[in-house]
């Protein structure tokens, strides 16, 4: 299986080059040559680390088996606590893909505990004895979970870039007292789209990749523009209908419908693989939070990143340039200069609209919604009052369009992304209750008044020193990549 970029398509590369590189030299994406077709139900019967092994290895071609079945053995076991790819029912046709049972309680864990592996071993299979700089944009969860997954990590720097007030404190907190001697974290001045922005702009000067070059580092990157992130997340769409069947809520070839919390596009645009691949996908429902830059995209097919930007309850999806949608305009019109018109336009203008037949495409497989800051409230109180289900900001921004978009007959899967004690203060206060100013003590409230245990490792966090207090301007992410040596 080779790879070329969305804005390139000469520009060819292995799996191990498109995970060692990241990004594409001309600033495009990398996507697979084609859509590999699998013997679905034989993969619904394996258990979640084999399933993995299995699909990794249709795009992952130049690994070798034996090296993905002990990669993923040692991700998916027991750093997820038995629960990896949980499907917990809901209500009735409802189910919640519980993806945050891996070591910092958010979805990135079940691409960013094995992304580290398969970077060292992209560089064993080119031959490269380079330090790798990983420069890493967050709005959230990426952060913490790329940190622990490269922290230590022998021929690895990680630098982590988030949005100053951003974030909710549990996630600050989990970034800023992260352990390693190879990890640094800093604050930028502004949103996750000028961190974002300012990551990109390093990995397209050749001048800092030149000086970096003359001193043994290669840039690389841990967020979903980077192969090695999206394609582990294509599996637990596959375990989640394993699991429907399992239960006997369908049978073999009934369609099911997804309907995802979504930001970068890439947790959604996994989805839209696992369809390619024959896994009987329905619809995939994209919802979004107040910044629903996505929902108008999908509606109209005109694409505009310059409008208000709305910090919510839900951060981890307050981005304005969704990065993963240009793998997805690739597919659909198979042209890269087209993509790379629109690219050029968005940069340029700050907006780009496709072309009527191009959205009626993507019309056929994505479906939208959005929620307000009260329906997200809303929906966290609905569904633990009327389901007895506790979920965090980002979910109930799923379970809310989901009901919108529920079609009868059609089991619905919505994609729960982070634990609710993430973000305690706010799931209180949508329960009706006062919260307290600190988290700490919100989450003790929210143990108290539902029973459930907040994860362990986010209890921790409050006999954790701080290590990182660094705050930027989003120019400066050149400054700090130009910084390290090898």
């Amino acid at each position: 299986m080779h790879f070329f970029s969305t804005r390139d398509r000469s520009r060819i590369v292995t799996s191990s080059e498109a995970i060692a590189q990241g990004l594409s030299d001309e600033g495009g994406l990398f996507v697979p040559e084609r859509f590999p077709q699998v013997d679905v139900k034989n993969i619904c019967g394996m258990d979640y680390p084999v399933m993995a092994a299995v699909i990794l290895k249709e795009y992952l071609t130049d690994y070798s088996e034996d090296f993905l079945a002990d990669a993923t053995a040692q991700t998916y076991g027991a750093a997820f606590g038995g629960k990896a790819g949980y499907l917990a029912p809901v209500s009735e046709g409802v189910s919640a893909l519980e993806l945050w049972h891996g070591p910092t309680c958010a979805f990135k864990d079940y691409a960013l505990q094995l992304m580290p592996k398969l970077l060292v071993e992209a560089k064993k299979n080119l031959g490269r004895t380079e330090k790798t700089l990983i420069l890493v944009a967050t709005s959230g969860d990426t952060g913490k979970a790329a940190l622990d997954g490269y922290h230590d990590v022998p021929g690895i720097e990680i630098a982590v870039f988030y949005p100053t007030g951003g974030t909710s404190e549990i996630q600050r907190l989990q970034m800023a007292t992260q352990e390693g001697a190879n990890v640094a974290v800093f604050a930028v001045r502004g949103n996750f789209d000028d961190a974002q922005t300012g990551v990109k702009r390093v990995f397209g000067d050749k001048n800092i990749a030149a000086q970096l070059a003359q001193r043994n580092i290669r840039l690389s990157s841990a967020n979903s523009i980077n192969w090695g992130r999206l394609v582990p997340q294509i599996v637990y769409y596959f375990a989640a209908y394993a699991q429907l069947l399992k239960a006997g809520k369908i049978v073999f070839g009934d369609k099911v419908d997804f309907c995802v919390p979504t930001g970068n596009f890439g947790d959604i645009l996994a989805g839209y693989y696992a369809k390619q691949m024959g896994l009987p996908v329905g619809r995939l429902v994209c919802a979004s939070n107040e910044n629903n830059v996505l929902t108008d995209f999908l509606t109209t097919g005109t694409y505009t990143a310059k409008r208000a930007f709305y910090k919510t309850t839900s951060p981890s999806m307050d981005i304005l340039v969704s990065s993963n949608l240009e793998r997805l305009l690739f597919h659909v019109t198979g042209s890269d200069t087209e993509v790379a018109a629109l690219m050029k336009s968005l940069n340029e203008t700050g907006s780009y609209t496709v072309r009527p037949e191009t959205l009626a495409v993507i019309q056929e497989s994505f479906g939208c919604g959005w929620s307000s800051e009260e329906q997200v409230a809303g929906e966290i109180r609905a569904r633990y009052e009327q389901d007895g289900y506790l979920c965090d900001t980002h979910t109930a921004v799923a379970f809310h369009v989901a009901e919108q978009q529920k079609r009868e007959g059609v089991p619905m899967v919505v994609l729960s992304t982070a634990s609710p004690f993430k973000f305690p203060r706010s799931v209180l206060e949508a329960l009706g209750h006062t919260a307290p100013e600190n988290d700490f003590a919100a989450m003790q409230e929210l143990e108290t008044i539902t029973g459930h245990t907040a994860p362990a490792g986010l209890a921790a966090l409050r006999q954790k020193k701080e290590r990182f207090d660094a705050v930027i301007d989003p120019m400066q992410i050149a400054e700090v990549a130009l910084g390290y040596q090898a």
